[in-house]
């Protein structure tokens, strides 16, 4: 992230749009390659988890929009992205799904990290343990958030997530 520091907010949505783009495309590809002979890959483990039933699910209901609001979810924009490989979803369909939902994470994302960033410096110019007590706490705070997700009971998420159906959509 240090690299995005210097940069002006436009260039570094820019950077961060390519990442993402190449980050979830390649998740997309890997769907796709690994349908035929998933069995043979760590992938198989990924695509046996109710996490992946319920992106697969999505997909084969919404299609590409779900793609899209993917990009706003934390864990579920990956599996995701590997179920409309593993779905072949159309390229037609998939590309702008992926470019909408990709520009929407960098407009949010930049802002978040350079602001986190900036006032992280700033820190560190007044007091460097503070700082580093601030980049401690930021990343345990969301070590704990990731792991809190990964372990909590599955009728939770089910409870929390439920069947969205076309009337709950469009509000």
């Amino acid at each position: 992230m240090e690299f995005f520091r210097g940069l002006p907010f436009p260039l570094a949505v820019g950077a961060l749009f390519v990442i993402v783009l190449l980050r979830a495309g390649g998740t997309y590809a890997l769907g796709r390659a690994a349908r035929s002979g998933a069995s043979k890959t760590r992938v198989q483990h990924l695509i046996d988890s109710p996490r992946f039933a319920r992106a697969q699910e999505l997909i084969e209901r919404w299609g590409a929009p779900v793609v899209v609001l993917s990009f706003l979810t934390v864990g579920f924009q990956t599996v995701a992205n590997l179920a409309a490989g593993v779905a072949r979803m159309p390229m037609r369909r998939y590309l702008p799904a992926l470019v909408i939902g990709g520009l929407i994470w960098a407009v949010l994302y930049a802002p978040v990290g350079l602001i986190t960033l900036a006032a992280l410096a700033h820190l560190y110019e007044t007091s460097p343990v503070g700082a580093v007590l601030g980049g401690l706490a930021l990343v345990a705070g969301l070590t704990g958030y990731v792991v809190w997700q990964v372990r909590r009971p599955r009728a939770d998420v089910e409870e929390t997530s439920g069947d969205l159906s076309p009337s709950q959509v469009d509000q």
